[in-house]
């Protein structure tokens, strides 16, 4: 594994005056946010594009100031790009791709670079690792969804969560009301390519929760010790968003199959009065991964969830790096209320890195 005094001895090697250093990233997911923020504070901006998916990268000059194109995404890991990132006094920045693309293996020991956040963190992402979101929810006293151990104990609404077949980055999703309906709609999915039957036989069952559905997007910071709440997005889903919102009489003419895949963001913000409880969640959860993944969290994370008629926030969904929601930028207002101007993820990530270049405190916050 790599240590924390590996990546300090890089720090110590890098010229660390703010027109010198290079935020990198992967090219996907919410680099073009990254490169933003990094750009407004003065950083020379990288970001690593796999092949036939580098045009944003290269549209996007302003903020993007070399676009590394390589034949696949997993060949950021190889010796000669990491060796040329360092080269470029790179501090990197995961995300979601970034873990799918290069193995948790890899990432914690083998990816020799400074990463803002928790390296170690990222794998809690799976629902097989062994300290996991469910675990680390459990552990801050959250409140989730009842889960159901087997198809022969569902007796309510619940819904299931299985890896898809060909798109391992996701999963499908689609609700069940006893055995008998999860058999069903298990074999409809599997005839049509969805899932595969032993994915669904290690399935996640939970209870549905009947609600208005947040994303709370949170920021951890090292330098103030403090919990920072970024804002709320929602997500648009594919093929379920503006299917539902068809007649009712379409929706039961259509013989479709949903698949609830995230296509894009809106932003959304919540009642005043559940600001204590949205607040109190991502103070539990920052406290609970500090004791859990030491350091505990660095920088971005959410928590997925709905709050239903009694007024209980229920997290189904935790990410623990940059959740991947350009909107809270442009429309959120928890960010202007702490700082009086809106603020992105990147932009708040840019303002962590450049506090702790002008304090001489950058490795606090790298890992």
């Amino acid at each position: 594994m790599i240590t924390r005094e590996e990546v300090w001895e890089l720090v110590d090697k890098y010229d660390l005056r703010a027109e010198s250093l290079t935020v990198g990233t992967l090219g996907s997911h919410s680099a073009l946010d990254i490169a933003d923020g990094a750009k407004e504070q003065g950083f020379r901006t990288a970001v690593v594009c796999q092949k036939g998916r580098e045009l944003p990268y290269k549209t996007y000059r302003r903020i993007v100031d070399e676009a590394i194109v390589l034949e696949k995404f997993s060949e950021i890991a190889s010796q000669g790009m990491q060796e040329e990132l360092r080269r470029k006094d790179t501090v990197f920045v995961p995300h979601r791709a970034f873990s799918t693309y290069v193995p948790y293996d890899v990432i914690e020991g083998q990816f020799l670079l400074p990463l803002f956040g928790n390296r170690m963190m990222l794998r809690s992402e799976e629902r097989w690792a062994p300290k996991n979101q469910y675990y680390l929810l459990e552990k801050a006293g959250i409140r989730q969804p009842k889960k159901i151990k087997s198809p022969s104990e569902i007796d309510t609404l619940a819904i299931v969560k299985v890896q898809e077949a060909k798109r391992k980055i996701e999963r499908a999703f689609f609700t069940v009301t006893d055995e008998r309906d999860f058999w069903k709609k298990v074999e409809e999915r599997v005839a049509n390519g969805i899932i595969t039957k032993e994915d669904a036989e290690r399935s996640v069952i939970e209870e549905y929760v009947v609600g208005t559905y947040f994303n709370f997007n949170y920021f951890y910071s090292p330098l103030s010790g403090e919990v920072e709440f970024m804002g709320i997005d929602r997500r648009l889903q594919t093929n379920l968003h503006d299917f539902v919102s068809l007649p009712a009489r379409q929706q039961l003419d259509i013989d479709l199959v949903l698949q609830n895949i995230e296509i894009g963001h809106m932003g959304a913000t919540i009642r005043e009065s559940m600001l204590e409880k949205v607040l109190e969640n991502g103070i539990r959860f920052a406290r609970a991964a500090k004791e859990e993944y030491p350091p505990g969290i660095i920088g971005p994370f959410a928590l997925q969830g709905a709050v239903n008629k009694d007024q209980e926030i229920v997290i189904f969904d935790v990410s623990p790096r940059v959740p991947g929601s350009p909107v809270i930028g442009t429309t959120s207002p928890y960010t202007r209320y702490l700082y009086g101007r809106p603020m992105s993820v990147g932009q708040r990530i840019a303002l962590e890195i450049r506090e702790a270049l002008e304090t001489g405190r950058l490795k606090e916050i790298v890992t």
